[in-house]
């Protein structure tokens, strides 16, 4: 609720254009592995999430650390603004606003990223991997179920066809030394923090389905009935899913594509209230980008001021004393 920037919003084309990317991308990534050697690649990818998941990370538990904070803490406002050019072809190449507490969540992200650089811990590599499945999700903004459908349904064909039909996706799963799966260790008990026999999931199994479920929640708040039943049956839907995923993988001793459990169940359970409570057509009309979704806006610009520092202040000292007029916004300018 307090992102400064609006969700990037997923169209029907991106959502059929998304598996064809993907595949380009693992197909890459794995010719890369194939041509290059392993070391290095993973050395210029491992710096590479080691600065995208410190931020991802103080972005993830900033609103956490804030109940820490006392009332009487020293919180100070900055703003980082970088510009190319001057007078009026000046351009904007950074500008973001933060305070004493986002430095302080900044420095324990550090702390953990520093943690993984070092030891490529399994602990360090789930904090990070957390991190970047909760900003995915908040980020990719479905903007109704048709278009999630046609998301999940390519994506279904593209894990089940990677994992089953190719060894594409497990050697690059395995290769890639990065935080862009959750691992489980199977030998925990045996060896503790140090266990090194792991199970894998991929954050995409986690996102996809997730920005999937974060839209039968706007769904269920449009209906304003005050219960959320689809986002619970969907959530209920993805353990079901990810339960039978592991199920099936320790029955068979063999790498699962979890989209292959997540996506039925994920449409399959919601569809089948629809169908019982007869909201099938509220559910496909539904459109979720019409909606204004909260967002406090940041500073962009800094005004210019010219003159004495008296001057000034009997300026800002008059206009403050006037009264300003608040002008009406149509609906539609809202």
């Amino acid at each position: 609720q307090n992102s400064s920037e609006m969700p990037e919003t997923i169209t029907s084309r991106d959502a059929a254009r998304f598996p064809i990317v993907a595949s380009c991308t693992l197909l890459g990534l794995y010719l890369f592995f194939k041509i290059f050697s392993q070391e290095y690649i993973n050395l210029l990818l491992s710096m590479y999430f080691f600065v995208l998941g410190i931020l991802a990370l103080s972005h993830t538990i900033s609103p956490v650390m804030n109940r820490f904070f006392p009332a009487n803490f020293p919180n100070k406002q900055y703003q980082l603004l970088f510009t190319q050019g001057s007078g009026e072809s000046k351009e904007e190449i950074v500008n973001y606003e933060f305070d004493t507490k986002d430095l302080v969540c900044l420095a324990l992200s550090s702390v953990v990223g520093v943690w993984y650089l070092l030891r490529k811990h399994w602990i360090a590599n789930n904090l990070f991997g957390l991190a970047f499945s909760l900003n995915g999700v908040e980020l990719l903004h479905l903007n109704n179920v048709s278009t999630g459908c046609i998301l999940l349904g390519g994506l279904f064909i593209y894990d089940v066809f990677w994992v089953f039909g190719t060894n594409v996706m497990v050697t690059v799963a395995k290769s890639f030394e990065a935080p862009i799966k959750l691992v489980f260790p199977q030998d925990l008990l045996e060896k503790g923090l140090e266990a090194d026999n792991f199970a894998m999931l991929g954050l995409g199994d986690i996102v996809i389905p997730g920005i999937f479920i974060a839209l039968l929640l706007r769904f269920d708040i449009s209906l304003k009935k005050n219960t959320h039943t689809y986002f619970y049956t969907s959530f209920v839907a993805y353990i079901f899913g990810l339960g039978l995923t592991i199920f099936i993988m320790h029955i068979f001793k063999h790498a699962q594509p979890a989209l292959l459990y997540l996506v039925p169940a994920c449409i399959g359970f919601p569809l089948l209230v629809a169908l019982a409570k007869g909201e099938v057509t509220e559910m496909f009309s539904y459109e979720s980008s019409a909606e204004i979704l909260p967002h406090t806006p940041r500073l962009t610009h800094f005004p210019t001021v010219s003159g004495s520092p008296a001057s000034l202040a009997d300026s800002m000292q008059q206009k403050l004393s006037c009264p300003r007029r608040r002008r009406q916004q149509s609906p539609s300018a809202m």
